[in-house]
């Protein structure tokens, strides 16, 4: 079970907030939200309402500053990730509605155009575990959590027609020893 503290202020300063589950939002407990601790597991915070808007992962340790995390605003919502224990596997399709080429993936990838000769991934079904998909090649950019599900236009998921996605991760295990 992960748990998670928002502060009001940068630095764990002002009021707090606890939570062990998701939150579709965060302004019912405090004003605003800049900064927060992962006391376990890990979690994906946004910064607008109902898991919409710029997303950053989080895992253990401490965030002091959260747009030094990439969000615009501040914190407004925030998802747990559930521990995934087994294997990965995802279908990733060139174009909407599980259109055009197709490749599967079991392990991350740090370059999907390098890896499979695709100029653009619009679609994907997410089978097994829980992933993480960036912006640019070698996992750097905006990030978007996708859970298993299918989702058959990935621009229109709160992050504006102009994403492209051009790596993605696994969140393994417990997410304690990972890096992102």
């Amino acid at each position: 079970m992960g748990k998670i503290i928002f502060f009001e202020d940068r630095n764990f300063q002002g009021r707090s907030y606890e939570t062990s589950s998701d939150c579709p939002e965060l302004t019912p407990f405090l004003s605003r939200c800049n900064s927060c601790r992962v006391e376990s597991g890990c979690f994906m915070v946004y910064d607008r309402s109902n898991f919409m808007g710029n997303q950053y992962f989080v895992r253990r340790g401490e965030y002091s500053d959260c747009q030094r995390m990439g969000l615009t605003e501040s914190i407004r919502s925030s998802r747990m990730i559930p521990q995934h224990r087994g294997s990965y596997r995802m279908q990733l399709f060139e174009r909407e509605n599980f259109g055009g080429q197709m490749h599967e993936l079991m392990d991350d990838c740090d370059s999907i155009q390098e890896r499979y000769r695709m100029s653009d991934m619009q679609s994907c079904n997410v089978m097994d575990g829980q992933w993480l998909m960036y912006e640019q090649p070698h996992y750097r950019g905006r990030m978007m959590y996708l859970r298993p599900g299918e989702y058959r236009n990935l621009r229109e998921m709160g992050m504006g027609n102009t994403m492209r996605f051009s790596s993605m991760r696994r969140i393994v295990d417990s997410c304690e020893g990972q890096r992102h």
